[in-house]
């Protein structure tokens, strides 16, 4: 017995401590079932509403405080209203908290409810229930499995969902109450391939709707999206909970907001993210879709969480002179640079095979030396991977490679010096050389044209040079542009190179249609509107010589880790996670619990069978798909590209083996090949993720076959695509078996295992053909994979301490902004800027810059003269600047007021029924605002919602300028603070120190400009003649902007899983059934549709 085995047998392992702790909530259910099947339809419908009522009941005192608290706050002055906000938002935390121990309270009665409903519908064709107004309304929207007679309502238990028609046949079996259970406590439910996800987070969803705070159901496609926002919606239906899905309705529709308001609201994971950057574009609370993230399950979370977590959402626009840009005048100086130096590594290889070759050690020695300097001029030249696997060649490189690295890379610019630039693979970069730079440079004017000046030192020799205050500031103005300049030149020399050499056509991305579209690497599906972020993209798009896109401007930015951050309670689930549990404990504070299997799996996992070349291992491959062919087995081959799923589908064609192919090319036919996967002798080749989701059902004959075989030609970086892959056979119980052919040569084996192993194939004498296969290598392999793992986990955690740095900013403007928006703690703000203002302008210190900035900003004298400046504290100072400040503003908006009222009046009393809203002219003696104000509103509170709207105006203008400036300074400072690791400093640490000064700047500019326009505010004299009406607010034009996911320029990193396909048809094309205006109403009142449900239509 292992010490990890006595280990866990003596404390229990992570899994026992799971099911221990989960146990007793699934027996609680079971013990609670008999009485709620025992119930009748009808009972069971009121059984649910109970269960509401209870849940609300449980912080109906908190209700009624925050009501009170909400009620006094008119009334109450703007100095005062900070901590009666402050106690509403403990109160709003005390209700979700009450909510949570009243959910735990009712949740065996809510999943025996859910799990009851299930059977109903399974073994009935139609439940008759007392028709409530909720039944009526789906019967008049034309739902097919609800219809009204009399006062019954007949449910069905079939309905159309994502295209097909659905029958009901499910029911909930102990370890999906178990999942259910998990999910509820805000964790990840692992759980393996055909144990009903879907189903499994009916109960879940079901019991979290019952707050009416919302649930958010999160798929990774819009077509998974709806189909179980169809398929499931019935459920929950039945019990009156509104479902809905926001990938049926255009963003910023009412259709839209009326999903968010359902109890269930399904979607993509975009979609809720662009949803939340739009709300935080929006010019009117109208406007706005989303209330507040309660509770949301992922589905396929390490997809959604890890995956595509690290690609930022983007609304981005124009900016001027986007289109000039450098890589088409650079381009051929790179393609120059790539073609010299694909001679020099070609040279290189030919003079290391040679002298290896040798009898001479110092030959040997100087081969060697060659064939690194080959390696390090391109590391993925065919010839060279080819040679290196060969008996030793590798261990004598990477023994040169450990010479030149000793003592910190001192030895290192000596072995790469003749080179042009040197390519390292394992850190995805590529850097010039000297050589490379003066190549390039050629006879410019300027030698120093591809250099980047040491910008520190140049200005720290500027203030030594003696130079007038003026002289000085334009010197280092100069010093700056030329760096700025150099940095976007150097900048587009490496993004052409790594495009060049480390992009492939047709494996890391496709050209249709005149776009580079970038291929997932674990799907091969094109990913469409996906871009490489920091300009990669726009040198692949060089490098194919296609249309250059133009440089865009971040208006609003989030990445989908923060934004599954911000809801209240966050779970999911998945197949796969368990590998990635020590991420989703470190950036989401996310528990994986693995869900133990309904039936024991048998599948036959075997050890992984590894040859020296690709050329031996794609010949063992197709050796092994005839032998499971004339077995009568199913095959799925699983491969890591484009390009190796078209060279075993050319070599399958030879030997006349019948074969369907699923890649980015062939996407569109992926569910027809998907579905006739588990015939029997059928070989399906797709990538190593395709179909994550996909449930390849299996005959009885392909059964006792043996079942589905899984064969992988390669392994992937990452250990979960190949659980992903190995979790298409053995379902529910089924037979089946999976291996992995490796060789030598794939690119995981090149750059962490293939020196070891090598080694031992070299020693055993093993010859060209044979393979080895051993435990000991499997696990070798998977350590490989681990460290790739910690690789990519270090890249996201960093990419997320960048976002957390910007989130802290977002957080805090999102916040004023909606307080702006809403307008109902927008006078807590500007109570709180005019106390910075008044701080700033004393902390200033002198007497004479206090009076001016007071007055600039403030609009006012100074409330004390210089004597009492003097004298007086700091603090008592302020105070007293503040109380002067807000006595002015008070009179001002007063004044606003009190002149507008009469007009306001007159025209309300005389022409009220022609306007709804009307415009103010307001002046801050610079510059006119027309004001749009609701005229009833300002009628009725005597002109006060004119200052509310003129405040709501101003501060919306300037947070929304600040912002996005804000945002443009922090995309250069992102991109600039990268050359600080030449100097041996952190650049996450700078970009941390200077976004700090930025933002700064920006909440004090905000600031500034609010409080100077509002405190100069004033109406001319009105005239009720001239009133206007306000035309409709116009929203931005949104043809100015493009919605993206901004993919990081590591390749390593490709996010995965799109797109589901199980059991996926093509949706026909229906024609919702829709009463005329005149027919009866579906509903049962009796009245014609068009004086019932169609009076809105």
């Amino acid at each position: 017995m292992g010490f990890n085995e006595f280990i866990g047998k003596l404390f229990g392992n992570k899994a026992t401590r799971d099911m221990k702790e989960i146990k007793p909530w699934v027996d609680k259910v079971k013990a609670v079932y008999p009485e709620i099947s025992k119930l009748g339809n009808d009972e069971l419908r009121a059984r649910t509403e109970e269960l509401k009522k209870y849940i609300k009941a449980s912080a109906i005192d908190e209700q009624k405080k925050i009501e009170e608290l909400k009620a006094t706050i008119e009334e109450t002055e703007l100095e005062q209203r900070e901590p009666i906000f402050a106690q509403i938002d403990k109160l709003e935390k005390e209700v979700l908290d009450k909510y949570e121990k009243a959910l735990d309270e009712v949740l065996p009665q809510a999943f025996a409810i859910v799990k009851d409903t299930a059977r109903r519908f399974t073994e009935n064709e139609e439940l008759i229930v007392t028709a409530t107004d909720f039944d009526r309304q789906l019967a008049a929207e034309g739902k097919d499995f609800v219809r009204i007679e009399d006062d019954k309502a007949i449910w069905q238990n079939h309905w159309i969902a994502g295209g097909n028609d659905m029958k009901w046949a499910m029911i909930h079996y102990d370890v999906q109450l178990f999942g259910g259970t998990v999910l509820h406590k805000g964790k990840i439910a692992e759980m393996a391939t055909g144990e009903g996800k879907t189903l499994v987070a009916t109960l879940p969803v079901f019991l979290n709707a019952l707050t009416g705070n919302g649930v958010h159901v999160v798929t990774v496609n819009d077509y998974l999206a709806k189909r179980d926002s169809e398929w499931m919606g019935p459920l929950y239906q039945f019990h009156g909970l509104s479902v809905d899905c926001i990938d049926k309705h255009q963003p910023n529709s009412d259709a839209r907001r009326r999903a968010y308001l359902a109890d269930i609201t399904f979607g993509t994971n975009n979609e809720f993210g662009f949803d939340y950057l739009r709300d935080n574009m929006a010019s009117s609370p109208k406007d706005l879709v989303q209330r507040k993230h309660n509770y949301a399950i992922v589905d396929e979370v390490d997809s959604v969480l890890i995956d595509d977590a690290r690609t930022p959402l983007i609304i981005s626009g124009p900016v001027p002179k986007g289109e000039d840009q450098l890589f088409e005048q650079l381009r051929p100086l790179v393609e120059r640079l790539v073609e010299v130096q694909r001679k020099l590594a070609t040279q290189y290889l030919t003079e290391a095979k040679r002298l290896i070759s040798s009898e001479d050690q110092k030959d040997v020695e100087a081969g060697f030396l060659s064939l690194f300097r080959s390696h390090k001029a391109l590391p993925k030249n065919k010839a060279l991977i080819k040679y290196l696997s060969e008996p030793g060649i590798k261990a004598g490189m990477l023994k040169t490679e450990e010479i030149y690295m000793e003592q910190n890379n001192k030895r290192m610019p000596e072995a790469v010096e003749p080179l042009y630039f040197v390519i390292d693979e394992k850190m995805k970069s590529v850097d010039l050389t000297d050589k490379g730079i003066e190549l390039i440079t050629g006879n410019a004017a300027d030698p120093t044209l591809f250099v980047l000046p040491d910008i520190a030192a140049q200005l720290s020799e500027l203030e030594t040079m003696g130079l007038g205050e003026e002289e000085k500031l334009v010197k280092k103005d100069e010093l700056l542009t030329n760096y700025a300049i150099k940095s976007e030149r150097v900048h587009t020399i490496n993004q052409l190179l790594k495009a060049y050499t480390m992009f492939e056509k047709d494996t890391d991305y496709v050209v249709l249609e005149g776009q580079v579209k970038i291929v997932d690497e674990q799907t091969g599906r094109i990913m469409d509107g996906r871009r490489w972020s920091d300009g990669l993209h726009q040198a692949v798009e060089a490098k194919e010589r296609v249309k250059i896109e133009a440089a865009t401007q971040t208006f609003a930015t989030i990445t989908l880790q923060n934004y599954f951050r911000m809801y209240h309670k966050l779970s999911g689930m998945t197949g796969t996670a368990e590998t990635e549990a020590g991420e989703f404990w470190d950036i989401y504070k996310l528990d994986v619990v693995v869900i133990p299997t309904n039936r024991p799996i048998a599948r036959k996992d075997m050890n992984d069978r590894v040859y020296k070349t690709k050329r031996e291992k794609y010949k063992a491959v197709i050796e092994e798909i005839e032998k499971m062919v004339e077995a009568g087995r199913p095959v799925l081959v699983g491969t890591t590209s484009v390009e190796i799923s078209e060279m075993l589908s050319k070599m399958l064609s030879l030997r006349k083996i019948e074969h369907n192919v699923l890649n980015a090319k062939l996407h569109q036919k992926e569910a027809d090949i998907v579905a006739r996967a588990g015939q029997k002798s059928i070989v399906t080749i797709a990538t190593n993720m395709a179909g994550r989701g996909t449930d390849i059902k299996l005959s009885d004959e392909v059964k006792a076959a043996g079942g589905l075989a899984i064969i992988g030609t390669e392994r992937h970086e990452s250990r979960r695509v190949d659980r992903q892959l190995r979790g298409r056979s053995g379902r529910q119980g089924d037979v089946g078996s999976s291996v992995f052919f490796v060789s030598l040569e794939d690119d995981l084996m090149r750059l962490f295992s293939s020196d070891r192993i090598a080694s031992v194939m070299d020693k055993l004498g093993f010859k060209e053909g044979e393979m080895i296969e051993h435990k000991m290598i499997s696990n070798s392999i998977e350590r490989a994979q681990k460290k790739v793992e910690e690789n990519n986990f270090g890249i996201r955690k960093r990419l997320l301490e960048y976002d957390d740095v910007m989130n802290k900013q977002r957080t805090v403007i999102y916040t004023k902004r909606r307080h702006a928006l809403m307008g109902e703690r927008i006078g807590m703000d500007i109570v709180n800027m005019i106390w910075d203002r008044c701080a700033y302008a004393i902390e200033l210190g002198d007497f004479e810059n206090v009076k001016m900035e007071m007055f600039q900003t403030l609009a006012m004298e100074v409330p004390f003269t210089e004597e009492e400046f003097n004298e007086t504290k700091q603090e008592t100072l302020i105070e007293k600047a503040f109380e002067a400040a807000m006595a002015n503003f008070k009179r001002k908006t007063e004044r606003i007021a009190a002149i507008a009222n009469p007009v306001i009046k007159q025209v309300y009393e005389n022409q009220g029924h022609m306007y709804e809203n009307i415009m103010i002219p307001i002046t801050d003696g610079k510059r006119m605002y027309n004001i749009p104000v609701n005229l009833k509103a300002a009628y009725e509170n005597e002109g006060k919602e004119i200052v509310k709207s003129f405040e709501k105006a101003i501060l919306l203008h300037t947070i929304d300028e600040g912002w996005k400036e804000n945002l443009r300074e922090l995309d250069e400072l992102k991109h600039s603070v990268q050359n600080a690791s030449y100097e041996q400093k952190d650049p996450l640490l700078i970009f941390k120190l200077e976004s700090v000064k930025l933002f700064d700047n920006m909440v004090n500019k905000i600031n500034n400009q609010t409080i100077s326009v509002l405190m100069r505010g004033q109406i001319p004299v009105p005239d009720p003649d001239q009133v206007r009406a306000a035309a409709p607010e116009a929203p931005a034009p949104k043809q100015q902007y493009r919605e993206t996911k901004q993919e990081l320029t590591d390749s390593n990193q490709q996010a995965a899983a799109n797109r589901d396909t199980r059991e996926q048809k093509h949706e026909p094309l229906r024609v919702q059934k829709t009463p005329g205006r005149n027919d009866p109403c579906p509903c049962g009142s009796g009245k014609k549709f068009k004086n019932c449900h169609g009076r809105n239509m």
